[in-house]
């Protein structure tokens, strides 16, 4: 299987850009993000406790389930679909409270892994945090994808309501998860791909050709 691992900032084009360059590459998509921000929405709507409890209880209390077809995107908890559902702005304010929980980063890595490993595709992009150093160290391709702070509060303005306080969306996120990982500098083998002068179109040919070249 040729795993792809994107790390990068928030505000950075992760999702949109990775799930572009998966169907140009025939891949699956890995929306990483998504499961934190359904989990956060589980704690704010429906009840579930992660404080106090291990890696193992909370895939006990979550029901989490994605898809991996980029054509075909969906979220859920349960039966319950939350695709836009964990876009809200109270979902996103509420994100880094508990990104930064170990228990929950173990949950995460492992329920990334199990759902790459059990897909049966030949090809997976896999986007988020720490993808390129915690998650799949030894993935084929791994890209730290950036941009400039002002870059990406811009491009997080225009994805987020009007009213919506775009920093804390963006820099806030940063500051809270820079506390437990490093997706600001690439580690050895990881290949930057900055692109603040780089239009949508631009970057996902760019990234796709590096995926190729592998």
């Amino acid at each position: 299987m040729h795993i792809v691992a994107i790390d990068g900032p928030a505000g950075s084009g992760k999702s949109s850009v990775s799930k572009a360059c998966a169907k140009a590459l025939g891949f699956g998509y890995l929306d990483t993000g998504a499961a934190y921000r359904a989990l956060t929405y589980a704690i704010q709507n429906l009840g579930l406790i992660v404080t106090q409890r291990s890696a193992d209880q909370i895939a006990t209390d979550f029901q989490y389930s994605i898809s991996l077809n980029p054509n075909d995107y969906w979220v859920k908890v349960g039966e319950l679909d939350l695709t836009y559902e964990i876009r809200s702005p109270e979902v996103g304010a509420g994100v880094s409270e508990f990104a930064v929980l170990p228990q929950v980063r173990q949950f995460m890595l492992n329920l990334t892994r199990s759902l790459v490993e059990s897909s049966g595709l030949q090809g997976v992009l896999v986007e988020g945090r720490d993808i390129t150093t915690k998650v799949f160290p030894e993935a084929k391709t791994r890209i730290l994808l950036t941009a400039s702070e002002e870059v990406r509060l811009g491009r997080r303005s225009a994805e987020l309501p009007e009213g919506t306080i775009v920093a804390d969306q963006v820099t806030k996120r940063d500051q809270n998860d820079s506390k437990v990982v490093d997706f600001l500098v690439p580690a050895e083998g990881v290949i930057l791909v900055d692109s603040s002068e780089l239009d949508f179109d631009q970057t996902v040919r760019a990234i796709t050709a590096l995926v190729v070249n592998k």
